[in-house]
């Protein structure tokens, strides 16, 4: 019987590759294990793969009678309907702890670093396997995609590290070149609807009881999406009542000036006015130097609710 690994729902790079990655080494130590995903792919993601011969991992939206290791996140939230349905065993994240529970003991491997992927690389090491020059040049793009080329506040010593050495498992000699080109390719809007953009970083938080959705795109220039400020938020007020949300943030971070535009929408916008300590303008406020959901964002605001 096979095992899936998988990351969160509106996979990004790190779920992706993380399921590349560790499927591979848990092969190499005996395993049978199939990298999948929860929804369709990014154009970020699909520029690491075509980059890197990697293989578009399967589909799996069901798990329940399964066994599967899980990347990228624990809250339960994030993954599949019938996850609880599933036997876990293991975990390979670099988020806060949620709270997903299981029946038996199981690996984890959760680090406070920049991406999964480091963390993946970690294991790797741990076990003494060789990673394959694709699948480095893989993990390698997915921890730059994370740290947004080490800008980061979430980027650590062991992120560059870890970079450094799979760019040279991958012969790739100006891996922060190759990065830019990512970004650059991420900060494509044109043809994207207002949905596709509220959604392409997506993730869901259960703060207390209240539901807080948090999109974040990562960009060369936000100032490519000033017309269409207005669509953005309209789309945002349709997906806080259709999903049920307390409050809808949208964060449009500017990888060069090196901060993000927060965008609201709430049933109490005071709460992140003081989670911030600035006050709206228009629903809208440029937050200096934040660049990590995972680090900026979801800490000062969950403790309003």
């Amino acid at each position: 019987m096979a095992t899936y690994i998988f990351g969160h729902r509106t996979p990004d790079s790190d779920s992706i590759v993380g399921a590349i990655s560790l499927s591979y080494l848990k092969n190499q130590l005996g395993e049978n294990c199939i990298p999948a995903r929860q929804g369709e792919i990014s154009a970020e993601t699909e520029f690491i793969l075509e980059k890197f011969d990697g293989k578009l991992p399967e589909l799996k939206t069901s798990v329940a009678g399964e066994t599967v290791y899980i990347v990228d996140s624990t809250d339960k939230i994030h993954f599949q309907d019938d996850i609880d349905e599933a036997t876990i065993l293991g975990i390979f994240d670099h988020h806060k702890l949620g709270d997903l529970t299981t029946s038996t003991p199981l690996e984890a491997w959760i680090r406070p670093v920049g991406c999964s992927n480091t963390v993946i690389k970690e294991a790797y090491d741990h076990y003494g396997v060789a990673i394959p020059k694709d699948i480095a040049g893989m993990m390698m793009m997915a921890i730059l995609s994370d740290t947004v080329i080490f800008k980061s506040p979430t980027c650590t010593k062991v992120d560059t590290k870890a970079v450094k050495e799979l760019a040279k498992i991958a012969g790739i000699e100006d891996y922060k070149a190759l990065g830019m080109e990512m970004f650059i390719v991420k900060s494509a809007v044109d043809d994207s609807s207002a949905r596709e953009l509220n959604t392409r970083d997506y993730k869901a938080f259960d703060m207390n009881g209240s539901m807080v959705g948090v999109n974040q795109l990562e960009m060369i220039d936000i100032s490519a999406l000033d017309d269409r400020k207005e669509e953005i938020f309209k789309d945002m007020q349709d997906m806080k009542e259709e999903k049920g949300l307390h409050t809808m943030l949208v964060l449009l971070t500017d990888i060069m000036k090196e901060g993000s535009q927060l965008l609201c929408v709430s049933d109490d916008i005071s709460k992140i006015e003081k989670a911030f300590g600035k006050s709206m303008r228009g629903d809208e406020v440029w937050l200096s130097g934040v660049l990590s959901r995972k680090k900026q964002v979801i800490p000062v605001v969950q403790p309003l609710f």
